[in-house]
């Protein structure tokens, strides 16, 4: 167990900063974080390590094979059989040459491994807690050994670090499945905060120079900014030039990662996914498992295929941000082989077309039909580097929008040359039939300062339906003509010129080009617009405010069939949004009713859920918002009648923190919150 943190605090000299602070660190210039980050912006690629006891029982506990890092909590192990893995722990074949060997030579630049996870297991020589790796037989400061051979081997040693701690006394609020074993009464938070702090002193004061300190589990209600700030402050104040990921705030987005403005962190991290767009001006990078697992799982032999990390890896760097790819070492500290073979792979590849992703920015290209761009600007030149996903049969590649010629266009592979001609909006590369890699081939484009890029028109509008009329927007590029058509023909320069507002009255296909000096300089955009009839509404008899709301209990990985289960409770729910009896975990509602709404018309709905949710109209599925993630929004679009319509919203949550919220829009108008006035269900 831990120490008493009396005992704790006084074992080491605490940073002398308030807890509860709010105050922003020393602001800096523009160009002093660029600096700051200019390593890890020219690295890109960097492995991800999460490691610790629960690499013991593999993923299994009780039967059940599908657990992984969070295995105390989702398969609610007891705090006293939990710390009996800490006398298992003897990872004998652990070899920090060869872990870091292995990320070197998969062309990863940084390794970001779990000095703490949510469990409160450190793999360090931790002088303010017992629940530490020298209190396993093994006894070797992990750390120390990867900070060592990483300073050896060139690589950039960085900590994640869990804010949430399941183990720790003080650590507020308890798993809701072990309040009765481990009561919350004589825990403080603050306390807590303090012991977080040591940890966080030694990691950044024994180690050397630490790239980034990358948090998580910020987003149980305890934390607050406050105490993010704090915490990014200490970060910054102890080693200047370390990077703080966005988790030590509150800020965060779901698992789309992302922070508002006015919250601490460096750098966003979505986890799971990929911006679809990117995130331009803003740093940001993607964390992904190689399977289904960050933690060891030794039932889990769903892999991603190399060519699938390969292109992640290039997809990401297309939007300027960075992929830090998941291994979960075993028990005995091996990196699991089906891992081992893909880096391999990965290096294989890196080491031929590594220079189109080191240091690179975002794609010039607004979309490639057959891969991906980065853009690396040196010397007074630029380089484009083509990433050719989809190779053509008949070797012609097509690059759309390209309005300079290179100095030279040439295969990465080889540097052989290829050649290149221009053809109406369209540069044409003339390929040797067979790809140099079926994964990804690059070409490199080179010209002299930055090239001539045309971007394609955008078509916008709220809804791809309508009920009365639509207004659309085709957005245009100074300098050049936007012109359209509404019957789906591709655009000439006879066709009518775009004012950036057009009104649609009745169905039709959208399509919009640019041209420059009466020259066709982009591809053709189209999207097609449907009037539809409104969903009929209903007359419910004998009706009352809010919608009936049934709960349940059971723990699920997506939504299950609530119509076939038994209900714990019921309650009436008169706005869609998370309330007293909803919270908790292993736990799920049905809320069932009608929603009226004024007027005919497409309402478009965003749903906002932690973990999965659904909302139907009828039998009509309107929002899938399903599976186990952060809070998350969704939203869909229907066309209703003035009046009541049948509304059913499905939500669970699995474990950690509960989110519910129901808003609505309609075209023109921002989202806001359904009112209550507005939802109903029979007596």
């Amino acid at each position: 167990m831990l120490l008493l943190a009396g005992w704790l605090l006084g074992s080491m000299q605490q940073p002398q900063l308030p807890i509860k602070t709010e105050v922003p660190f020393p602001a800096e210039t523009r160009e002093q974080k660029d600096a700051r980050m200019d390593w890890w912006r020219e690295a890109r690629f960097g492995m991800f390590i999460h490691w610790g006891l629960y690499s013991i029982p593999a993923g299994e506990w009780m039967g059940s094979k599908g657990q992984g890092e969070w295995i105390r909590d989702t398969a609610n192990i007891p705090l006293e059989a939990y710390d009996k893995f800490a006398g298992h722990f003897n990872p004998h074949k652990f070899d920090a040459e060869q872990w870091v060997k292995i990320a070197k030579d998969a062309g990863m630049k940084y390794i970001v491994i779990t000095s703490k996870h949510h469990d409160g297991f450190a793999l360090y020589d931790s002088k303010v807690s017992e629940f530490d790796v020298m209190v396993t037989p093994f006894k070797r400061d992990v750390l120390k050994e990867l900070a060592d051979e990483c300073k050896k081997q060139e690589l950039t040693l960085c900590f994640y670090h869990s804010i949430m701690d399941w183990h720790n006394a003080d650590y507020l609020p308890r798993r809701s499945w072990e309040v009765a074993q481990r009561p919350e009464r004589g825990a403080d938070f603050d306390r807590y905060v303090r012991y977080l702090h040591a940890q966080v002193t030694e990691l950044l004061t024994n180690y050397g120079p630490i790239g980034t300190m990358w948090f998580d589990g910020e987003w149980e209600s305890t934390w607050n900014h406050g105490y993010g700030q704090a915490l990014y402050n200490l970060c910054r104040t102890l080693q200047p030039n370390t990077i703080v990921n966005n988790r030590v705030d509150v800020g965060r987005g779901g698992m789309a990662g992302m922070s508002d403005a006015g919250y601490a962190g460096d750098y966003g991290t979505p986890e799971q996914e990929i911006p679809t767009t990117g995130l331009p001006g803003v740093d940001w990078e993607t964390c992904m498992t190689m399977n289904g697992h960050w933690g060891y799982n030794r039932s889990d032999k769903s892999f991603k295929s190399t060519r699938e990390l390969i292109r992640n890896l290039v997809d990401i760097a297309s939007k300027g941000g960075n992929y830090l790819l998941n291994v979960g070492p075993t028990s005995l500290g091996e990196i699991p082989q089906e891992s081992v073979v893909r880096l391999k792979e990965i290096g294989e590849w890196m080491r031929v077309y590594g220079d189109s992703i080191y240091g690179t920015s975002s794609s010039a290209f607004e979309n490639l039909p057959w891969g991906r761009s980065t853009v690396k600007r040196r010397n007074g030149k630029t380089m484009v580097f083509l990433h050719v996903f989809d190779w053509p049969a008949d070797g012609i590649l097509a690059v759309p929008g390209l309005g300079s010629d290179p100095l030279r266009a040439f295969l990465l592979s080889d540097d052989s040359s290829v050649a290149a001609r221009r053809d109406g909006p369209n540069t044409i590369l003339l390929l040797p039939k067979v790809p140099p890699n079926a994964d990804d081939t690059v070409i490199g484009l080179e010209f002299d300062g930055a090239p001539t890029i045309y971007e394609a028109p955008r078509i916008e509008a709220d809804t791809d339906i309508f009920v009365n009329s639509l207004t659309v927007k085709i957005n245009t590029r100074p300098g050049l003509d936007v012109r359209y058509t509404i019957d789906g023909t591709p655009p000439t320069v006879a066709s009518p010129l775009s004012s950036g507002v057009l009104k649609l009255d009745g169905d039709a296909v959208v399509s919009a080009q640019a041209f420059h000096e009466g020259s066709a300089v982009t591809p053709v955009v189209v999207r097609r617009f449907n009037k539809v009839p409104p969903r009929p509404s209903v007359t419910p008899t004998d009706f009352e405010s809010a919608l009936l709301a049934k709960v349940y209990s059971g723990s699920w990985d997506r939504l299950p069939d609530f119509g076939a289960m038994q209900t714990v409770s019921s309650f009436l729910m008169p706005v869609v949004s998370i309330l007293g009896p909803m919270e908790g975990e292993a736990i799920g509602i049905r809320a069932e009713g009608y929603i009226r709404v004024p007027k005919s018309e497409v309402y478009m709905f965003e749903l906002t859920s932690d973990d999965g949710a659904r909302l139907c109209f009828g039998d009509e599925l309107v929002v899938d918002n399903d599976g186990l993630h952060s809070p998350e929004a969704k939203t869909g679009a229907i066309a209703l009648a003035t009046g009541c319509h049948a509304i059913r919203v499905d939500w669970f949550n699995k474990t950690g923190g509960t989110a519910l919220r129901l808003r609505y829009a309609t075209p023109g108008d921002g989202y806001n919150e359904v009112p209550a006035a507005w939802l109903t269900h029979a007596r």
